[in-house]
Formats: C-alpha cells, structure tokens, sequence
C-alpha cells in the first residue's frame, strides 16, 4: 500500500534522494524546499503523485500553511522526513551572534516548527511517523561545529520527547543520525564562521587532515534503501545510526561514558541526600 509522505529539504542531498525513490516505487510525495524549480523535474516525471511547496522552514506561519495544502491535496500524511537544515563550521570563539541564531533557527526551531504543524493531522488520524534527519553529532561532537552540534543535541531532546508524549496516540518517532556523507552538506550548503585567531590553526589543521580521507565520507545513494526499510518498518527504531563511522564512533563513545559515569558512582548516589 503507497505511503504520502511530506519531505522537508527535497530540492538537493538526501531530501532528493530519498523523495525520487518514493515516487519511483509508487509513493506518494508532498516536496518541498526554498526553490521548487529544483523539482521540476520530478513533477514532470511523476505528475500527481508529488506536490511540490516552496517553503523556509524558518517560517512557522509558512509551515503550518504548506501542511494544510498537504492535507487538503493528498488527504493524510503518513511520514514525515524534516531534513531541512545546514552546517556551521568554524570555532564557537569565531561564530557571530548572527551565525549561531540562524544556525538554531533553522536547525532547531525549523525541526520544531514542522513537528507542531503536523502533530495536529498526525493526532487526527491517531497513526503517524515523524522522521527528523538529526546527526551522530547530535550524540557526539566535532571541534568546529560547535553549533550545529548544539543544534543537533537540541533536536535530539525535541524528537525524542515528542515521541514519549504521543506513543499513545499512536505517532511514532525516528531520529535519523548519519555521519559525514559525500552531499552537499558541507560543501555549497554549508556556511563558514571567521577563521582569523591563530590559536585555533592546530584545530582546524587537524579537522582539515580528518575530512582527506575518501573513506569518512559515505555514499548518499547508500541511504535509500535503508531508509525505505525503516519507512516501512511496523515498529521503527527511536535512533538509526546512518553509516559505519556513525556506528563506530558511537559504540566507542557510549562504551567510554558508562565506564566513567560507573566510575563516579559513589560519587553520584551520595549527591542525592538520602
């Protein structure tokens, strides 16, 4: 049975990938993304089964606005996929005020416009999939992207606590986490903080050295597949790790948190009183 799907973020990267693969398999797709002319193509290809919507998520007046076109066009929404968002790199010390609250806008509150504007349909119908592209930095952290980790730790809070307050109702919830992958995330999309404090050289050196390695960065087409079978999936995971650094870097990392949070224990307990 075809799915409607709304995707956030559908012009270029994943949002593209992942839009086209639906409709080739004969889902439906609400698509939308700053510039609709980038969709043309699969309107021409796909005719009625993709509605295409301009639409800044930082607009929360606009978000709610292109829901309603999307219920009133396709009558339901079964899955949601915000993928809207970008990168900020460059060092916290280096990152303006103006950077650091666009990068939050979009990031964060773009994520939490999108998910008030469809929980009201997605309550509706009692059914539901809200599939919010996050990061494995919204887990973990990189040395310059202070912000966008930030971002992403926020959403992950957001996401996940939507999911406990609407289980019940039954919505479901999935934070997509990949690690680096080979889209324009951080090339042409991403934004760049000033890089003129010499004590950070050593810093950005070695993120520079990290990101030469071909094989850091993963295959976006690699994602489709995987992300159809979470789609379909009767009982999604909270998290999905996309990637095998992801998956490495974050068995390594929890592994060392347990071992110091036991290691604090005594510590811990004796902290609560009683």
């Amino acid at each position: 049975m075809s799915k409607i799907v709304f995707i956030t973020g559908a012009s270029k990267g994943f949002g593209r990938l992942w839009a086209e693969a639906l409709l080739k398999r004969g889902d439906k797709v609400a698509a939308t993304a700053r510039n609709t002319s980038a969709l043309q193509d699969l309107y021409e290809k796909y005719g009625d089964n993709i509605l295409t919507l301009q639409l800044d998520v930082n607009n929360r007046e606009e978000v709610f606005e292109a829901v309603e076109k999307i219920e009133n066009h396709f009558g339901k929404i079964d899955v949601v996929i915000n993928n809207a968002g970008f990168g900020l790199f460059g060092t916290t010390d280096e990152t303006t005020e103006q950077q650091a609250r666009e990068q939050m806008e979009t990031n964060f509150f773009g994520s939490l416009w999108v998910a008030q504007a469809v929980l009201p349909v997605l309550r509706k119908q009692k059914s539901g999939h809200i599939i919010q592209v996050s990061s494995f930095l919204g887990l973990t952290t990189l040395p310059l992207l202070g912000l966008y980790n930030a971002s992403k730790f926020a959403v992950e809070g957001l996401i996940e606590t939507i999911g406990s307050e609407t289980a019940h109702l039954g919505i479901k919830t999935t934070l997509i986490e990949p690690n680096g992958f080979a889209t324009d995330w951080a090339g042409a999309s991403a934004v760049q903080t000033r890089s003129d404090i010499e004590d950070y050289n050593p810093v950005r050196a070695a993120f520079a050295e990290s990101g030469d390695n071909p094989d850091t960065w993963g295959k976006p087409e690699a994602t489709v597949k995987p992300v159809l079978e979470l789609i379909d999936s009767q009982n999604p995971p909270q998290r999905l790790l996309l990637g095998k650094i992801a998956f490495h870097v974050m068995n390594e990392v929890y592994g060392n948190r347990l071992q110091e949070i036991q290691s604090w224990k005594e510590v811990s307990i004796a902290a609560h009183g009683h």
